[in-house]
């Protein structure tokens, strides 16, 4: 019964794990792929921005990306009548900011806690994953 439950439990965590691994990946890709794109292709691509700015001939639109994800980790010891305990959540997201010069994309940058150690940028492919080739 127990490794049936662990067995289930680590499928279910490498499942999820993959798909955070994999929405790294086209974030990283958008970065590359965006380059060169039309105000016009961004527009219905990304949808409107949440906010944009404009300086000389170089715009900045601004998105908001996630999926409200909040990862929570909890320590706890016990023996002889006494526990403690602590927890800690943090909440990924990720802000996506297209900078186009001239009416074309000239860079996308992230920012934000926008993944894990090994799936940095992994919230910010909600928003990008319509423009980005697979």
């Amino acid at each position: 019964m127990k490794s049936s439950l662990w067995l289930a439990s680590s499928l279910a965590f490498f499942t999820l794990a993959g798909c955070a691994v994999q929405r790294a990946e086209i974030a990283r890709n958008a970065q590359v792929q965006m380059v060169g794109l039309s105000k016009e292709r961004v527009l219905a691509c990304m949808g409107v921005p949440a906010s944009q700015m404009t300086v000389g001939e170089t715009e900045v639109w601004a998105y908001q990306s996630g999926n409200g994800q909040v990862e929570g980790s909890v320590v706890a010891s016990g023996g002889n009548g006494f526990a403690s305990g602590f927890g800690v959540s943090t909440r990924r997201f990720c802000n996506v900011n297209i900078v186009m010069t001239k009416g074309a994309v000239s860079a996308v940058n992230y920012s934000g806690p926008t993944g894990g150690l090994l799936t940095a940028g992994e919230q910010c492919a909600f928003a990008v994953q319509n423009c980005a080739q697979p």
